[in-house]
């Protein structure tokens, strides 16, 4: 993280490489609670872009003051500001190219003046937060039974789970529901959307008004409607992604940054293995893969397909856990995750030799080596 004095990040714009159109985005403003502690900032941008992450930020308050500037002049960002010690106690912002907030109060009872945005934001998370903090609670006592007690909890865990924290986040989520359904026509709706999953993002979008669809968050309306195309075009793939179809063909680049095509492979076994390494599973399958590999390597290839990585993180994953198999990186274009209706990771698809669908595997466990055995012996 870095560092950042009162008179605000005065590099952040060095991390926008678009062309300034407007100044960026600032929030000001002392917390009573805070004094001379620190601050962490984090700018979530809401354009939709893949090639923009995060930027998280550290401000030095000097008597509970202090002044943030977004990375960005032409992006609007979510704003997430609490102290190092307290993730539960939080100011959610929506900062927008140009728009100079105020912030006073406390991290838990706060008021921003300066966006009528905001001021309508803060009165539907102020009816959230009572849900947030029950969810909060039941959360740490769950991990907590479980930490103590392991296995012996388990009972314990699924009561509350089941009769008390479920619920909450049903409440929760019909508290965001409602407030769309009176609100078409506040951009306030549009940004809830983004705390919801696919099903209420299908069925209240559409009920937006215009002035919101093309209004200050119309990137993150065009976000929605794309996740939604993808989702049809997912859906779609896996009900035509079976047992016994042509496995789809296609090229992508391998680790010497060189085209590589499924169908070099016909003729053996291949093993299209779609992982990350940010996936904890896919990395603890990894040994019990190469055990195999090793195994039955004179009857199989395996294909590992990259999914959701940078470049540097996928090279250094191959090279850190020295996995000895071919491999290429789903770059989307073509996007083979959505070509073979991937909804989980790890998932294995086997290939016969054929170029035919033979068996498909969601999730790491016993039953793909299973299959391996059976079919080898």
């Amino acid at each position: 993280m870095k560092k950042a004095t009162l008179m605000g990040l005065a590099g952040a714009a060095l991390l926008c490489a678009c062309q300034p159109a407007q100044r960026p985005g600032t929030v000001s403003g002392t917390l009573t609670d805070i004094g001379n502690d620190t601050l962490l900032a984090t700018s979530i941008p809401m354009d939709g872009s893949k090639d923009k992450e995060r930027v998280k930020d550290t401000l030095v308050l000097q008597e509970g003051k202090f002044m943030f500037q977004a990375p960005c002049d032409t992006v609007p960002y979510q704003i997430i500001l609490h102290t190092p010690q307290d993730k539960l106690n939080y100011l959610e912002l929506v900062l927008l190219p140009g728009e100079s907030l105020t912030v006073s109060g406390t991290t838990s009872d706060y008021r921003v003046e300066g966006s009528p945005f905001n001021t309508a934001l803060q009165q539907i998370l102020d009816t959230l937060r009572p849900y947030e903090r029950k969810v909060y609670a039941l959360s740490d006592t769950m991990f907590r039974l479980e930490k103590e007690q392991g296995k012996k909890a388990k009972e314990k865990v699924r009561k509350i789970y089941t009769e008390s924290y479920r619920p909450a986040l049903e409440q929760m989520m019909d508290v965001r529901r409602n407030y769309v359904k009176r609100h078409p026509d506040n951009d306030v709706s549009l940004y809830l959307l983004s705390m919801m999953g696919l099903g209420n993002i299908r069925e209240l979008l559409p009920t937006l008004a215009d002035e919101v669809k093309n209004g200050p968050l119309a990137p993150l309306y065009r976000t929605f409607e794309n996740s939604i195309k993808v989702a049809d075009k997912r859906e779609a793939a896996q009900k035509r992604i079976k047992k016994g179809i042509e496995a789809p063909d296609f090229t992508l680049k391998n680790l010497q940054d060189q085209p590589f095509t499924l169908s070099t492979l016909r003729g053996k076994y291949v093993v299209l293995d779609f992982w990350g390494s940010w996936c904890g599973s896919c990395i603890a399958d990894i040994p019990k893969m190469k055990e195999y590999y090793k195994k039955y390597k004179d009857k199989l290839e395996i294909l590992g397909i990259d999914c959701r990585d940078t470049e540097e993180k996928w090279k250094a994953a191959v090279e850190k856990h020295k996995i000895p198999w071919l491999h290429v990186r789903n770059e989307d274009n073509p996007d083979v995750s959505l070509l073979y209706g991937i909804q989980a990771y790890p998932t294995k698809i086997v290939i016969d030799p054929a170029g035919k669908i033979a068996k498909i595997v969601l999730g790491e466990g016993p039953a793909f080596y299973e299959y391996l055995d059976k079919l080898f012996n």
